[in-house]
């Protein structure tokens, strides 16, 4: 019976181990840009200005869409994550890349988590 039981809780530990490793290392291994950005509060106001600057052009001084997409609901389709890289990677052409500082990154993911 001693031995059934130290089995079960090496299994039980092994498993635990493999749920903090899925869970613990993506984050770690996130870019400290990406992390700063996350730890910061944002401003919806400078977002706002950041994004009729920067952004509107293509999507709209309302966020509702032109050449670039209607970004209402963005942050329901996209983490937080996902949304830095898209900002900064502009992975969807004809979307330049563009990496604010932080802070106003930050201000910009304030701005768009309100798009509803």
């Amino acid at each position: 019976m001693g031995r059934g039981l130290v089995a079960s809780l090496v299994v039980a530990a092994a498993a635990a181990s493999n749920v903090l490793v899925l869970l613990v290392l993506p984050a770690a291994r996130s870019d400290p840009y990406t992390r700063q950005t996350l730890d910061l509060s944002g401003s919806v106001e400078h977002g706002a200005l950041l994004f009729r600057l920067n952004c509107a052009g293509c999507h709209g001084i309302a966020a509702q869409g032109l050449v670039g997409p209607d970004l209402h609901g963005v942050a329901e389709r996209k983490n937080q994550r996902q949304l830095i890289r898209q900002v900064v990677s502009g992975r969807t052409p004809p979307m330049p890349s563009f990496q604010p500082e932080p802070q106003a990154m930050a201000d910009l993911l304030a701005y768009l988590n309100g798009l509803v």
